[in-house]
């Protein structure tokens, strides 16, 4: 029974390494649901007034998490719930304090297939 439980937990990621989604069906996705206002994918691009954008770059973010384990489950719920501004740990390279609460913009699955994308990212 635990062995099962611990197969159904690792679906998702299996499934994301086994077949890595399509690009631009991700960055559709990012799109729709708001993410690309505050983020961008590569490292060093600027935002309003020469500003470092809103939101950490998603190369950076696959950059910082990789091999953590607990990344998929933990972003995923950053990006529904948010996150807390007296906790940000991306001072420099986003001018945003926080994430909003994006619940009501993205689907939990739709938040947990994004945020397998952006950690399979690599920086060049």
């Amino acid at each position: 029974m635990t062995a099962l439980a611990g197969i159904a937990l690792l679906a998702p990621a299996l499934a994301l390494a086994a077949g890595k989604p399509n690009d631009d069906a991700m960055l559709k996705l990012a799109t729709t649901s708001g993410c690309m206002t505050c983020h961008h994918i590569e490292p060093g691009g600027k935002g309003p007034e020469g500003l470092p954008p809103i939101g950490p770059a998603w190369k950076d973010v696959a950059a910082k998490y990789k091999g953590d384990k607990t990344a998929l489950s933990k972003l995923t719920q950053t990006v529904l719930k948010g996150s807390n501004p007296y906790e940000s740990h991306w001072k420099g390279k986003a001018s945003g304090l926080a994430m909003p609460p994006n619940a009501v913009a993205i689907k939990e699955a739709d938040a947990k297939q994004l945020v397998g994308w952006i950690l399979q990212l690599e920086s060049k």
